[in-house]
């Protein structure tokens, strides 16, 4: 299955560079874990909050960096001709370089109050979270950012061809441009500060960036199972529009606590209530996509990681986002662990997953490796995605425990009373975390060494190869029977009915009994029965789904092709 194009090389050391700054990021996150334990290690020379912001822009510049291979890999497929001006693109990539180095250093500045004023601007570093590098670097990012845009939009045929996947692609990296504009200045009053924070912050990750996770989900679905690229187009459509509909004043839930009027709370809870709709909206098109025709996995690996970012999206964007996002559940969740727990599967599982996923399926087209062995891609899958929602567990129960004993008790933080009831959830933090690192490696070893390991040759069958235990044809038994569209709502409904427990515990610390009383039973409760139940549903989903499309391949040869080319995915692609 060679590449169509040969600027399509262009993505592999983007997804390379994702590779070494997600491993780095990691290991801040351990560091993190450890600190949470003992806040005493590496205090004075890398202090918690120094670390946290570098865990944090790490994880923003990978995402990005997977974002911008899997674009540069699809959109010759979608333009039929190479990328225009690639020197702008090796630009690019060395601009990424320089940028995640100059952040290492400054960032670091915060440790001493240094910001690097000049004409009212913070140059060096400013703080804000998730934009803490200072205008250097953000300058240097929005440069980037229309450089990416200029060559996507240039390399794309005239708009009169354009189908909803070129649309989505091409709203997506022009406004991955214009919303960074708002992070570019500072102001001096905070809570408009924090407002223009939330512009950049919401609207790139609950807007842009859900704008291309839904576009390059949809055709790397068509280019896996050969699909119909008017249905994906569809999908990606209503998928595109319901994420502008309920995010834009959906962004108002951030609004509820910083200074602004009143209003917001009610605007904010409205709206961010159907934030979740274009996610079950994706969660369903992928059944409908994966069983249009039957065809066996080619490369599991690649569609083990899609559905983990859309599986991941509904639970941590979805499900725990719309728990956490009226005014009467967020006046008690915002600023505790239970946020983290949320981010954590919403930035890794939605928007991380998609550039491991792209990667799998770009580099061994690239390296020329069809047929490579998928069992570590696999081995990888299921231990980052156990151990994410491990964590999200810890960090769930945990922001329990501190809205009791800190926001109901009111018992002192620096005197250590909260650190001291949040112990447990916190040693799990580092175990999870391990396994984590362990699955990071894997994922990191397998790609940056795929189509360099000796292997042995294929069999006459491709999916020997592909998935090391192919034997003979036999029936489907147990779980690996096809996955029903009923029964796969059946699964959704479980997951939201579990959200709606964890919904209706944070709402409980509103009642009089808690409140007032300092009774916890009841919200201890209801935790403790929504998430575990939540998280150990997802993994039996997830295993349901993948266990029904692997036993495709032990179906007759005759029943599908699986030798389909690149090339002949991208002609279904063109345009109507």
């Amino acid at each position: 299955m060679p590449i169509a194009y040969p600027s399509q090389r262009l993505s592999l050391r983007f997804f390379m560079l994702m590779l070494v700054l997600f491993l780095l990021q990691v290991a801040y996150g351990l560091v993190l874990a450890t600190q949470q334990v003992d806040p005493t290690v590496l205090a004075g020379v890398l202090n918690f909050n120094i670390v946290r912001a570098e865990h944090l822009n790490l994880g923003i510049l990978w995402i990005l960096c997977g974002f911008i291979g899997a674009i540069l890999f699809v959109a010759p497929l979608l333009s039929k001709r190479d990328i225009v001006s690639p020197w702008l693109i090796k630009l690019l990539f060395y601009a990424l370089i320089a940028i995640a180095v100059w952040n290492f250093f400054t960032l670091r500045l915060a440790q001493f109050g240094i910001a690097g004023w000049w004409h009212g601007q913070p140059w060096l570093q400013q703080g804000l979270e998730y934009l803490e590098p200072g205008r250097i670097a953000g300058v240097l990012v929005l440069v980037g950012f229309a450089i990416l845009a200029y060559v996507v939009l240039r390399t794309f045929p005239p708009m009169r061809q354009w189908n909803e996947i070129h649309w989505g692609l091409g709203i997506g990296v022009t406004a991955l441009m214009a919303v960074w504009v708002f992070g570019l200045f500072y102001v001096a009053r905070l809570d408009l500060q924090e407002y223009f924070r939330w512009f950049v912050v919401h609207y790139w990750v609950e807007g842009v960036w859900e704008v291309i996770h839904i576009t390059l989900v949809g055709f790397l679905l068509v280019l896996m199972f050969k699909v119909d690229i008017k249905s994906v187009g569809f999908a990606v459509f209503w998928g595109v529009a319901l994420v502008w509909l309920s995010g834009l004043i959906g962004n108002a839930h951030h609004y509820f606590w910083i200074g602004t009027p009143a209003f917001w709370q009610f605007w904010g809870s409205l709206f961010s209530a159907l934030e979740p709709l274009p996610l079950v909206f994706c969660f369903w098109h992928i059944y409908l996509d994966a069983h249009a025709n039957r065809r066996p996995l080619e490369n599991a690996p690649a569609f083990y990681f899609i559905l983990g970012s859309v599986v991941l999206e509904q639970i941590g964007a979805g499900i725990l986002g719309f728990s956490m996002t009226f005014a009467l559940t967020n006046v008690w969740s915002h600023g505790t662990w239970v946020t983290p727990g949320h981010a954590h599967l919403a930035l890794f599982g939605t928007f991380g997953m998609l550039g491991i996923a792209a990667a799998y399926y770009a580099v061994p087209i690239i390296r020329k490796a069809p047929n490579y062995d998928q069992r570590l891609g696999k081995l990888g899958f299921w231990l980052v995605l156990t151990s994410m929602l491990g964590m999200a567990f810890a960090f769930a129960l945990g922001g329990t425990v501190q809205i009791y004993v800190y926001r109901i008790l009111g018992l002192d933080w620096f005197g250590g009373d909260v650190s001291r009831a949040m112990a447990p959830f916190k040693l799990m933090l580092p175990l999870f975390g391990i396994v984590f690192a362990l699955g990071a490696g894997v994922l990191a070893y397998d790609l940056l060494t795929l189509g360099r390991r000796l292997h042995a040759p294929a069999g006459p069958d491709p999916r020997v190869a592909a998935h090391g235990n192919f034997t003979a044809p036999r029936p489907a038994v147990g779980w690996g029977l096809p996955l029903s569209g009923f029964e796969a709502g059946i699964w959704l409904m479980m997951m939201w009915v579990f959200g709606a427990i964890i919904t209706l515990g944070l709402l409980s610390f509103n009642l009089p009994r808690v409140r007032v009383d300092g009774d916890p039973t009841l919200p201890y409760l209801l935790a403790g029965v929504g998430y575990p139940g939540l998280f150990l549903v997802t993994l039996a989903f997830v295993w349901r789904f993948l266990a029904s499309m692997e036993a495709r391949a032990s179906a007759p040869m005759a029943a599908t092709d699986v030798s389909g080319s690149t090339a002949g995915a991208a002609a279904s692609a063109q345009a109507r």
